[in-house]
């Protein structure tokens, strides 16, 4: 049997194997391009059903989803029978350097994220490269991270396929609106890069 598509021999080193009874063992597969953005909010692409039994160890409550097409049938019976809340924002995956990022839906997107009653949380698109990436280096401006460190974020998900409009977008992004969230969530203020 190979891998699920998408998946590369360094993403599945980082699977993690835990004893599932006396004499099996499961194999607890995160998301591809998975990652820890802050205590109780999770990023990646998007999840399969291999990836399930991963993410019940998250205890999720919410699931941020960013892409335009439905949720599959699969993905909402796993979350229907976890008792986890989908929050659907469905922006358009671009790859035209002049087209608008949506800014009130990732506004809208945000204020989910920042509500800690969602949390735990996991933000995801396709591959969690660049609309997750848009959401989360908003979010990092709003914990007051330097845009260097906001773009090297951004662009350790995006790696080859970092766009310049991305990152335009998320430099011109105004937090003003936001920042009477931010407080409660940002909880781990030395981890911000000032």
């Amino acid at each position: 049997m190979g891998q699920p598509p998408g998946r590369t021999a360094e993403f599945e080193e980082f699977a993690v194997l835990v004893g599932a009874g006396e004499d099996e063992e499961e194999l607890l597969l995160p998301p591809l391009n998975f990652a820890v953005v802050e205590a109780g909010v999770f990023r990646s692409g998007f999840p399969e059903p291999a990836n399930f039994n991963f993410l019940q160890t998250l205890r999720l409550r919410s699931v941020v989803y960013l892409c335009p097409e439905e949720y599959p049938e699969a993905n909402m019976e796993f979350l229907n029978v976890n008792g986890i809340r989908l929050f659907h924002f469905g922006i358009e995956g671009h790859k035209e350097p002049f087209v608008n990022i949506p800014e009130e839906i990732i506004r809208e997107a945000l204020k989910v994220v920042l509500d800690i009653r969602n949390h735990p949380l996991l933000i995801h698109c396709k591959r969690g490269k660049h609309r997750t990436g848009c959401v989360v280096g908003c979010l990092r401006k709003l914990q007051k991270w330097c845009l260097s460190s906001v773009f090297d974020e951004y662009q350790l998900f995006a790696a080859a396929k970092a766009r310049v409009s991305d990152q335009r977008f998320m430099e011109r992004f105004d937090v003003a609106s936001l920042k009477h969230l931010s407080p409660p969530f940002c909880r781990l203020k030395g981890s911000a890069v000032a």
